[in-house]
């Protein structure tokens, strides 16, 4: 899943940014409000967190402007305006949640979750395919209840992969949901991913859940074969 986090401040920004790496997201950041807006006219992003204070167009205008031009993608407001007033504002702005600061960063990955879930596509604690199965919160993937190591990367595209489950998923949306801004269309690195993946999760074993279909892309299926 992929988020768009507007942060100013810098050291703010970092942390937020890190931590929601740390739980696989694909993360982009804008520290002002022309950044955010190319950003978010470009990309499709499951969740934005978005602060009041940016420069020009401040969080409020872009809020304001995304809404009245159609756009539903939940918002978490971060502000360090505590007066209800403020919150009420920022609430009919169209802001889904509002955070004050200062905060826990634990309650900002609570408020997160809470959104995802709130978006068309719950987040369900466990994702399965025939013997695989993945704890979401606990970040863990084993098959046939062995465990299996893998990097925040390879596990973010199987969490994909597996919302997708049974569905055919491009080298694009793959791209548009699991990396950030930084992804470079050149490279290799999708290629990469999927190949140290698919020897992760299909290897020896009998039957294959990983399929590549060339020229189309990827399909994780729901029984080994």
């Amino acid at each position: 899943m992929r988020i768009l986090v507007i942060e100013d401040e810098e050291l703010l920004a970092a942390a937020v940014v890190e931590m929601l790496r740390d739980e696989c997201y694909a993360v982009d950041l804008a520290a002002d409000g022309g950044t955010a807006e190319e950003l978010a006219a470009i990309n499709s992003y499951d969740l934005i967190v978005l602060d009041w204070t940016i420069p020009a167009p401040t969080g409020i205008e872009l809020l304001a402007q995304w809404r009245r031009g159609g756009q539903d993608t939940p918002v978490l407001m971060l502000t360090g305006r505590a007066e209800i007033a403020d919150r009420v504002g920022g609430l009919d702005a169209g802001a889904d949640d509002y955070l004050t600061k200062p905060f826990a960063m634990d309650e900002l990955l609570a408020r997160v979750r809470s959104l995802m879930r709130r978006r068309g596509r719950p987040l369900v604690a466990t994702l399965a395919a025939d013997d695989l199965l993945m704890d979401r919160a606990a970040h863990t993937v084993t098959i046939g209840g062995e465990p299996v190591e893998l990097s925040p990367k390879e596990f973010a595209v199987l969490e994909y992969f597996l919302m997708r489950k049974g569905e055919v998923v491009t080298r694009t949306e793959l791209a548009e949901h699991a990396w950030d801004e930084a992804y470079d269309s050149m490279s290799n690195l999708i290629d990469v991913t999927i190949h140290r993946l698919r020897r992760k999760i299909d290897g020896p074993r009998h039957g294959r859940l990983l399929q590549t279909l060339k020229g189309i892309g990827y399909l994780l299926r729901d029984t080994r074969s």
